[in-house]
């Protein structure tokens, strides 16, 4: 029973912080319950998966822990995602379609580069610059691998990853976004429970099979 608990109070307590209580121990509440929820289906899935998805889980918390020193949470993130990478790669299937999303993600992180770029310049912050295109460059081939990992769970929660950070920098170094905190938090939230539901779905499946095109 406590399997099926377990997504409804992840909802709750990321609605509870996105909406109500905005301290940081409310904010990391969720990350923590996604964080046991991968650790219970961790043990019937593949070993070396399971385990870079917890690590990417981790990392992933500790950035959200100190993403108030931006580059020091950045860079946590940015841990979190190699490894997530990593598991990915582990999966990687390939098929053509899924390799024709190469093309619109690098397009995407081209253009969120551009952007990038010239709202770091007029905010005076061109120091920032490298660490964060590395970020970009890591995201954006995270996504990649997670669409070529033949895991819907792990493509739509890289993706929506992408979409969360992508609104945070937009909103910290371009212009203001409407609503930008609830947007990256529940973007945010619901790509990582994708992610660590991904450990699980696939748990049946032999690493040729597909579970789309």
């Amino acid at each position: 029973m406590y399997k099926r608990l377990l997504p409804a109070a992840i909802l709750i307590m990321g609605l509870v912080y996105i909406f109500l209580l905005h301290s940081l121990v409310f904010k990391l509440i969720p990350m923590v319950l996604i964080l046991i929820y991968a650790w219970i289906h961790a043990s019937s899935a593949k070993k070396r998966y399971a385990m870079l998805t917890l690590s990417g889980l981790f990392f992933c918390m500790l950035g959200d822990g100190l993403l108030h020193w931006f580059l020091i949470g950045l860079t946590a993130f940015l841990v979190g995602h190699l490894f997530y990478l990593s598991a990915f790669a582990t999966r990687w299937t390939f098929r053509p379609i899924r390799m024709s999303a190469l093309l619109p993600i690098a397009l995407y992180a081209t253009f969120m580069g551009w952007r990038l770029y010239h709202g770091l310049q007029d905010g005076g912050n061109l120091d920032m610059l490298l660490p964060v295109l590395a970020y970009l460059v890591v995201i954006s081939s995270m996504g990649f691998f997670a669409i070529m990992s033949a895991s819907l769970p792990a493509a739509c929660g890289a993706l929506l990853f992408i979409g969360s950070d992508s609104i945070l920098a937009w909103n910290k170094f371009i212009a203001d976004v409407p609503y930008s905190s609830v947007l990256i938090m529940a973007t945010y939230y619901t790509a990582q429970f994708l992610i660590a539901t991904s450990i699980h779905r696939r748990r049946a499946r032999t690493e040729s099979v597909s579970l789309y095109p």
